[in-house]
């Protein structure tokens, strides 16, 4: 297995309510060229957690940091409008957080960290280091 030492969280910078699966973002991923979905866990609406790319692969959401880290993004992140926002559900918060507090105990070294804070973008549209530090 990888040395893991971050988890990322991210957005698919899908409109508020819109239904997106793992075979969407692969689709879009692999339309990029990658060798397929780029997140090893996906969060829907409904605040099911679905598996993206194996944790023992590489993924592919953080340049500079894939090799090390660990992938989640939830299904969301903008207004209908286009506009960046913590569009979460209150069943996305919940997964999102029993997610975060089992991948920290597999990999209790990791810290969370949000992928705004390595990329100039909103993603994940909300302040996960913060949110997530007492994890």
């Amino acid at each position: 297995m990888r040395k893991i030492d971050e988890i990322i969280v991210h957005c698919t910078a899908t409109p508020r309510g819109r239904e997106t699966t793992v075979a969407d973002i692969d689709l879009w991923h692999r339309a990029r060229g990658w060798k397929g979905i780029g997140y090893h866990w996906v969060v829907y609406l409904d605040g099911s957690i679905h598996a993206g790319r194996p944790e023992e692969k590489q993924g592919a959401h953080c340049s500079g940091h894939n090799g090390r880290s660990i992938g989640v993004v939830y299904v969301g992140g903008i207004e209908k409008d286009g506009r960046a926002s913590d569009t979460r559900t209150e069943a996305q918060k919940a997964a999102l957080i029993r997610l975060l507090r089992e991948l920290k105990e597999r990999y209790p070294g990791a810290k969370i960290h949000g992928h705004r804070e390595f990329a100039a973008k909103a993603c994940p549209c909300f302040d996960a280091k913060k949110e997530y530090e007492g994890l």
